[in-house]
């Protein structure tokens, strides 16, 4: 089986400082659906790896963070792809849970779930944390430029062998070529 493991704010659809706190806020960015749709039919099983420290802040609760990936997974299925599974952390950092990026709980327990081996799997990030929780977990950290990316790219802390594209659309032609 061929996993990807993508995060979701920044990657996926746009970012916020404020957090993604509505369905309304959530906004795909330029090319990252039909991406999906093609990681699919390249054989690729999609799973999305997040951290939502709003639930912990109480910004929004399980219904409202159900509500905004029910939106993902139906503009996905528009634009021909499926997302497999969405592994979120609801806890803020001081909870200090195993899950929150950028500890690799949460990569893990999808390798666990999924019975695959995560030594050269994509992780696909646009923040330091998504790429040494790759890295942690024998990974192939990417990062996208898009989201906190181009601010990520300068961090001194970047794991090596991180791979660098524009956007998800870019990682995945590479992926696929």
């Amino acid at each position: 089986m061929k996993l990807i493991i993508l995060d979701r704010d920044g990657v996926i659809n746009q970012d916020s400082d404020l957090y993604i706190k509505s369905p309304e806020e959530w906004i795909p960015l330029p090319g990252s659906l039909e991406a999906i749709a093609r990681l699919n039919q390249w054989g690729y099983r999609i799973v999305v790896c997040t951290n939502q420290s709003g639930i912990g802040r109480g910004l929004f609760g399980m219904d409202v963070l159900n509500a905004i990936h029910d939106k993902m997974i139906k503009a996905a299925s528009h634009a021909g792809g499926t997302i497999d599974a969405i592994f979120f952390c609801p806890h803020t950092n001081a909870d200090n849970c195993d899950c929150r990026k950028p500890k690799p709980g949460m990569l893990r327990e999808i390798g666990t779930r999924y019975n695959v081996d995560l030594t050269g799997v994509p992780v696909i990030g646009d923040s330091l944390r998504d790429l040494q929780s790759a890295r942690a977990a024998g990974a192939q950290p990417m990062l996208v430029l898009t989201g906190k990316g181009k601010k990520t790219k300068l961090d001194p802390d970047l794991p090596e062998g991180t791979l660098i594209f524009a956007d998800l659309a870019a990682a995945v032609k590479k992926l696929t070529a």
